[in-house]
Order: C-alpha cells, then structure tokens, then sequence
C-alpha cells in the first residue's frame, strides 16, 4: 500500500506584479502574507493549511528555487453554498466581472473570475466533486 498524503499545501501562480497580485488576494479574500521572497515572490495564507505562493514571472535565478511559469492558470475557492450570493455581490462591488456561473449535475455551483494576471478564480459551492 502506497503511503498517503495529506491534501495540497500549497500551489503557485506566476504574475507580472507581485505587490499587486498580493493586494488583490488580500482585499478580495482577506487572505495575509505570511513570507515574502525578497520581491521575487510572497506566501499568503489561504485557508486552513494552506498557502498560495505568487511568484514574478521571470524573477528566478540559477541560485534559487527554480520557481516559474507562464500563461493563465486555474485556481478554485471552496466556499459555502450559503455564502454564494454574497460572493457574488461582493465581486460586483469591487468591479470584478464574472465570466461564467454554472450549477453542476451534483447540485454544486461554481462562479469564475479573472484576477489581475487573467488566472481564472473559481468560488466552488459543495456537491462540484463526488469529494466535494
């Protein structure tokens, strides 16, 4: 029997303005930095056990961590389905336009956003997984 993980810890995004990206995080989900990479990048925390690391595209050296990518990436929030609605009205009041709400087979519902990199933001609802 092959040993077991304990879910995803962290995961990255690549962006052009790393201050900016953070500040987003910050004021949308209220998410804190919890380590900064000497500009090169930042750890937020996300949630319980959870980190989101935002790296500058193109700021690793051969001495550092080989941490890079490119291109718009997919990243989803689980939230209540209680609280969706005021996702939603929370989205709008900063001017964050959604490009898709779908309810899938399940029951669950998913709204989809762009931050300012053009990372495509999912807000999950339960019952989008058999997991979840």
């Amino acid at each position: 029997m092959h040993p077991k993980t304990e879910g995803i810890l962290e995961t990255s995004l690549y962006v052009d303005d790393v201050v900016r990206s953070a500040h987003f995080y910050e004021k949308i989900f209220g998410f804190a930095v919890i380590g900064d990479f000497s500009g090169r990048g930042c750890a937020i925390d996300a949630g319980s056990r959870q980190v989101l690391l935002l790296f500058r595209k193109g700021g690793s050296t051969a001495i550092q961590s080989p941490h890079d990518g490119n291109g718009e990436l997919h990243l989803a929030f689980a939230i209540a389905a209680t609280d969706l609605a005021s996702w939603e009205a929370w989205l709008a009041e900063n001017g964050i336009s959604v490009e898709e709400k779908r309810t899938w087979d399940r029951g669950g519902q998913s709204v989809y956003f762009r931050d300012p990199d053009r990372h495509q933001i999912e807000l999950a609802t339960p019952g989008v997984w058999t997991t979840y």
